[in-house]
């Protein structure tokens, strides 16, 4: 998928240039994934619900399954928390995951009467997984966060309004003149900056066929370890003439275009399970490659045919009229018709390499 974001249709639109390609600017963001927020009621609770279903599907006859004290004891230590009697919060919490101990251990000495079969297969998956959560100590690394999706990373990016963020790091890659985006790629397990860069440098390379001169990124990147590109970090003194100074102010502009990915292109939340395959590769390309489709998009209104467009831009304004791929009549835009185009442009090979 991340041939997608091939800059061929840009540059069939005259929407980035070939100078452009020589200055990138590379950044990171996190991609949520459709997770509640994990606290330690939640996870005890969800683990319990999650083995009693499958051990009634499996025929197992449970001492006691917690089903009404189990919810309500979830409650409970919510509101103490609210009402700051972390002393009550610290005794209930004790109590639910002894309620999830049980059911547990009792799964456990019965799974010799399981058949094997799906259902089988399942609790023991579901088994290695609340084993791994009741084991877990509050500083742990690399702790589980959801049941459903075991390979959420716990990311801080210093936001004063979110401290903690649980989803994927994605690297973003664009053009330092012009804000077009050359790369796009996932990054699970939460790695440094600085050991992302190479890749995200290789990428640009790749799909762009040419290697960048210069890379401008923010101090985040310190011990990148990257000789083939000039790399420039945010703040730096030493080297620094007066026309580098001015692209290091430019580096900043990556972040709006990140901010509308997120809000315009969904990349705020994955819903994808899972870190490889679709999930990787799709969800977490496709918001960068309706960005760049924005700027020939924009050229519609000034050619309403797409005999009177210039050479590149007609293929995208012929999709942009068609009735199927444009949004209502009270919401029109590029923005929307930018990731509505996706499919078609495929099709037209307009975002494959020649």
């Amino acid at each position: 998928m991340e041939w997608l974001l091939t800059i061929n249709a840009g540059q069939r639109a005259g929407t980035v240039q070939d100078d452009h390609l020589k200055k990138v600017t590379v950044d990171t963001t996190v991609m949520e994934k459709n997770i509640a927020h994990p606290t330690d009621a939640r996870l005890y609770e969800t683990a319990r619900h999650n083995l009693v279903g499958p051990a009634r599907e499996a025929g197992l006859r449970l001492r006691q399954n917690y089903n009404c004290l189990g919810p309500r004891l979830c409650g409970q230590v919510g509101r103490f928390a609210h009402a700051r009697q972390f002393k009550r919060m610290r005794k209930a919490l004790r109590r639910l995951k002894g309620y999830t101990g049980r059911v547990l251990r009792d799964i456990e000495q019965q799974m010799v009467k399981v058949v094997e079969g799906p259902v089988e297969s399942l609790l023991q998956d579901l088994m290695e997984l609340v084993n791994r959560l009741l084991a877990q100590k509050p500083k742990d690394r690399k702790k589980l966060h959801s049941l459903h999706e075991p390979a959420v990373d716990c990311i801080s990016k210093g936001k004063a309004h979110k401290r903690y963020e649980f989803g994927t790091k994605v690297s973003v890659a664009t053009t330092t003149s012009g804000g077009f985006v050359v790369g796009m790629r996932a990054l699970p397990g939460n790695p440094y900056d600085g050991h992302t860069l190479h890749e995200a440098l290789e990428q640009v390379e790749i799909l762009t066929d040419r290697r960048p001169d210069m890379a401008f990124v923010d101090r985040g990147y310190r011990g990148h370890g990257v000789e083939t590109v000039k790399v420039f970090i945010s703040g730096a003194r030493r080297g620094v003439t007066r026309t580098i100074a001015k692209l290091l102010r430019r580096r900043s502009a990556i972040e709006p275009m990140i901010g509308h990915m997120k809000n315009d292109g969904r990349l705020t939340r994955c819903p994808l399970k899972g870190t490889t395959g679709p999930s990787r590769a799709c969800k977490h390309a496709l918001p960068g490659n309706g960005r760049p489709l924005r700027g020939p998009l924009r050229l519609r209104p000034q050619y309403p045919h797409d005999s009177e467009a210039p050479k590149g831009v007609s293929v995208l304004v012929r999709l942009a009229n068609r009735p199927w791929q444009t949004v209502q009549a009270d919401r029109p835009g590029p923005q929307e018709n930018g990731n509505r185009c996706l499919k078609a442009l495929c099709k037209a090979n307009l975002l494959r390499r020649d």
